[in-house]
């Protein structure tokens, strides 16, 4: 196969996910932009006309992943992975290239259109394999721990391979692989049923008038460009908005208390989520050899997670941007940064360079 520039796509239900590397293999650009896939097609259509207008680009290879298959607009996993597969294809120009994990295809991990209804089990969700595919050939032994908007995925790595105890979205929930839970739009209903507020504990609304996005509004961890999801409320995302999404959420108004008093519960929250994250972390690492050196990789949006608790759980942290910066190269915090946010975007381009 000739050179070419290469483009890994993540499509998400969310968020599109984009990583252009050059002929050379070099991370030239990195975009996410909002792609509310659950509204129909042409959200993903649109999403991939604002990547590609912003690449300037106009062949490539392209190597696709995704966990879009699972909203609500497909009346199963495999319409979806069918569908998405449809529209990548038509949209692009070049080679087009669907990720698996398999190692028994042609293109080692990668399957050509005709192949997707075949694979397509394979395909669906199979974003966090090229991901802790990437990290693996860079370090021997690790936690790989990614927290996007909306899930976390936690991967074991051992002599340089993904040591996986399942594969597939409904297997990886049952081992913990895969938590539903985010740095963005996890609704704040789904960390806890009862919360500490002013030296007494509450019971928490089960309502989604708040996400998890107004909780690192107010600690101030998410970072505004990160920062994409919609509101439970359709509102706007001031430090104000937020700490009414959060009084709300257990009766109060934002007037009731200053704002001291809302940062407080904010951080309540967090470390809710933190203590669950946590307790996953434990037990994977759990499963490797006690003299190994272990150390916890981060990646995704809400990477500030995961340092706080390798420094709980006493372990080397190292951000997935030291392994980017590393096998590039070249230390470009900016656009590291978004390769971190879109990992599985980068993980899948890199994977297609190096089988080239």
């Amino acid at each position: 196969m000739n050179k070419s520039p290469i483009i890994g796509w993540d499509v998400g239900g969310a968020h599109l996910k984009a990583a252009l590397l050059d002929a050379e293999g070099r991370l030239l650009q990195v975009l996410q932009v909002s792609c509310a896939l659950w509204r129909g097609l042409n959200e993903l259509e649109s999403a991939i006309d604002e990547v590609l207008s912003q690449f300037s680009i106009s062949t490539a290879t392209h190597a696709i992943t995704m966990t879009g298959e699972l909203v609500d607009l497909f009346a199963n996993r495999q319409t979806g992975v069918n569908e998405i597969s449809h529209v990548m294809y038509t949209k692009l120009v070049g080679t087009k290239l669907f990720y698996t994990g398999e190692q028994d295809s042609d293109f080692a991990g990668f399957v050509t259109i005709d192949e997707v209804y075949a694979h397509w089990q394979h395909i669906a969700s199979a974003n966090w394999l090229a991901s802790a595919s990437f990290v693996a050939k860079q370090v021997e032994h690790a936690l790989l721990i990614d927290i996007g908007s909306t899930t976390s995925d936690f991967v074991l790595i051992t002599a340089h391979q993904p040591v996986c105890l399942a594969l597939t979205d409904a297997a990886r929930m049952q081992t913990e692989e895969l938590v539903y839970t985010g740095v963005i739009r996890t609704p704040l209903m789904a960390l806890t049923q009862k919360i500490p507020f002013e030296n007494t504990v509450t019971s928490v609304a089960a309502e989604h008038f708040a996400t998890t996005a107004d909780v690192y509004r107010l600690t101030a961890d998410l970072l505004d460009e990160d920062d994409m999801a919609d509101t439970a409320d359709g509102k706007e995302k001031t430090v104000h908005a937020s700490a009414q999404r959060i009084a709300r959420m257990i009766g109060h108004d934002v007037v009731d208390k200053p704002l001291d008093a809302w940062v407080a519960l904010a951080m309540s929250f967090k470390q809710q989520q933190v203590s669950r994250l946590q307790e996953v972390a434990t037990r994977h690492c759990l499963r490797i050899n006690n003299n190994a050196k272990l150390s916890i990789i981060g990646a995704g949006v809400g990477s500030f997670l995961i340092r706080e608790i390798a420094k709980n759980m006493k372990l080397p942290y190292l951000d997935v941007a030291d392994l980017m910066a590393n096998s590039q190269h070249f230390n470009n915090r900016e656009l590291t940064h978004w390769a971190t946010v879109c990992l599985p975007a980068y993980a899948v381009a890199y994977l297609v360079f190096n089988n080239n």
